[in-house]
């Protein structure tokens, strides 16, 4: 069984031009971002080509961003004749991007909901309070011991388990920079604080949680075409209110990465397509399980390649 999986990158994959070679030969990618940026009143494209890197950097210009440059890159693949694939799955954000992708929820109103998301999160912890750090080179056993040894009254959790050896951290700063200096001083390869503007997926988001909660109460939801495996249970949902439940969870609680892949494996998938700017969903899956092949799909050359190689699979 030899099935094809299509996953969708997160924060922290956003740079300053991506998608711009594309664009240049696919039309689908400027219509895109025209789309997204008639719902946000500003010039989404402009903002990812030009800058400033501080504000598309700001969670809630990020996320709008990364959605339409996944759904974008989705959308130049099916024009391409690309293969549909059996699953997908996105890494926190990139969550949202697999649902439109899906056909569970429709592109123009995940750009609001996304925006307001990002407000949401940026609105939940006053500023410089909350950080986020990688940990690379310990178990993640080692990373959570950290974290209950360095809270001292203070949140700090383990929340994106990445790969093996590789867990992000995220909480109050004072606790997360205290956890740095004690994972290096055990014996961590790396650990460094992320440039990040909010501390996600921890209990510090829980009133951005709540608040998404009551935002999607009232949205539009629909059955999708394609099964998503969600990052908080690692599991399909398939009605509208299993989706948004799994959506507001996903907030406040770990993006369980590692066990989506085998998960995904675990089905019959042997080739997952990254689609959106960069290769950072590549990079995890190789280390994940290097028996799957991860193809990265951001410009021309790796668009014609992945069209070649999952078309011979």
């Amino acid at each position: 069984m030899n099935k094809l999986a299509f996953v969708f990158p997160g924060q922290g994959s956003q740079a300053l031009g991506m998608l711009a070679d594309l664009a240049e030969s696919q039309p689908q990618v400027r219509e895109t971002f025209t789309q997204a940026s008639a719902i946000l009143g500003y010039d989404l494209w402009q903002l990812v080509q030009a800058g400033p890197e501080e504000d598309l950097n700001r969670t809630d210009y990020t996320q709008p961003a990364m959605l339409a440059a996944g759904v974008a890159v989705w959308r130049v693949w099916r024009a391409a004749g690309g293969q549909c694939p059996a699953f997908m799955a996105g890494h926190s954000l990139g969550e949202y991007t697999a649902w439109v992708c899906a056909g569970a929820i429709e592109f123009e109103a995940a750009v609001g909901l996304v925006a307001d998301r990002g407000r949401y999160m940026l609105e939940a912890v006053p500023q410089k309070e909350g950080a986020m750090a990688a940990i690379l080179g310990l178990s993640d056993e080692a990373v959570k011991n950290i974290c209950k040894q360095t809270a001292q009254g203070l949140v700090i959790e383990a929340v994106n388990f990445n790969a093996p050896g590789q867990v992000v951290i995220a909480g109050h700063a004072e606790a997360v920079n205290r956890a740095v200096e004690e994972a290096r001083e055990v014996g961590a390869k790396r650990a460094v604080t992320l440039s990040v503007s909010v501390p996600s997926h921890c209990r510090l988001m829980e009133p951005a949680a709540e608040r998404l909660r009551q935002r999607l109460s009232d949205f539009a939801i629909k059955t999708p075409s394609i099964p998503v495996v969600n990052n908080v249970d690692v599991a399909v949902n398939q009605t509208p209110e299993a989706i948004g439940d799994a959506l507001t969870r996903q907030l406040d609680h770990p993006v369980r990465w590692v066990e989506t892949i085998a998960w995904l494996k675990s089905q019959g998938v042997s080739t997952l397509v990254e689609c959106g700017p960069g290769k950072v969903l590549t990079g995890l899956i190789k280390r994940i399980d290097k028996s799957m092949a991860a193809l990265p799909v951001h410009d021309p050359a790796s668009l014609e390649k992945a069209l070649k190689i999952v078309g011979e699979a």
